[in-house]
């Protein structure tokens, strides 16, 4: 649409749950743009960089001068990398100009917030910021060591508290998968043990997949071997029996999973893990998906 008041550069991506919403890029690509597993920013004109503050704040302005919009997602990768200043002011802009927004969202990665204190946070959660959803991966250093993702237990920890501590909701993704079938138990176990340290308000697993080929994720991990379908599922009740959660949203209804899952954490664990258990034991009773079904 060629009046439509944003400027977009392709592709563009964002969370499945924000499907309903505005998409505002505030950046183009990812900062870091390095992990082997990734392939969503890889393309030349997708090269990281902030966008333009004025021209961010006029489409914002547009934007509310031509329709009613409750919620507003900030693209692309890693919106949280640019200075706290910068994002009260897009913020600000937001609740001037859209008053009906309920709610802003932005990917996070862990990295971002190294520099950012609580306090800080909390002044993004007052203007409107209301939840992170942050790409974990995993909670082992090994795999994410392996697949280059710059991050630790440690340091993903770190990140998932401070959000907490400002009061913006967390969303994690785990990647059922990644570690292949050398590093699978270990990747289930600590990525378990870093989801009961964080106690996150929503998560998510996707299936690790390359629709571009292997390549590059094998550049670090030259001896993955990928998990077949039922060894995926032995991985997610590896996760699900060692998540001590209280009170977390579960879902694994992406596009990616053969196997739709969705419940709360703890209440529904048992059931959840009869679930996994049933695909393991009688696939064919499981309702799963079809490999045409699926997709990144």
């Amino acid at each position: 649409m060629q009046d439509f008041p944003i400027s977009y550069i392709e592709p563009v991506f964002r969370p499945p749950s924000e499907a309903h919403s505005l998409i505002l890029p505030v950046t183009n690509g990812c900062s870091w743009n390095k992990c082997t597993f990734c392939e969503m920013y890889t393309q030349e004109q997708k090269k990281f960089r902030a966008r333009d503050e004025a021209q961010v704040l006029e489409e914002i302005r547009r934007t509310g001068e031509r329709m009613i919009v409750q919620r507003v997602f900030l693209a692309d990768g890693d919106a949280l990398v640019l200075p706290t200043r910068r994002l009260l002011t897009i913020l600000q802009a937001i609740r001037e100009h859209m008053p009906a927004v309920e709610r802003v969202s932005s990917y996070c990665l862990p990295r971002n917030l190294r520099k950012k204190s609580v306090d800080e946070l909390k002044e993004l959660a007052d203007a409107g910021l209301r939840m992170a959803y942050v790409g974990c991966e995993s909670g082992d250093d090994e795999v994410l060591e392996r697949v280059n993702k710059g991050e630790t237990y440690e340091s993903s920890l770190s990140a998932l508290d401070k959000l907490g501590q400002a009061g913006i909701t967390r969303s994690v993704m785990i990647l059922n998968g990644l570690g292949g079938t050398t590093l699978s138990e270990q990747h289930a176990d600590n990525s378990a043990r870093l989801m009961n340290e964080a106690q996150p308000e929503f998560l998510s697993t996707l299936v690790v997949s390359f629709p571009t080929g292997e390549a590059r994720f094998r550049e670090g991990f030259s001896d993955f071997q990928p998990l077949a379908q039922q060894q995926l599922f032995i991985e997610v009740e590896r996760l699900l029996s060692g998540l001590e959660l209280r009170d977390t949203v579960f879902r694994s209804d992406h596009a990616s999973n053969y196997l739709v899952l969705k419940g709360a954490l703890g209440s529904d664990k048992q059931r959840l893990l009869a679930q996994v258990r049933q695909a393991i034991e009688q696939p064919k009773q499981a309702r799963l998906r079809q490999e045409w079904q699926r997709g990144l």
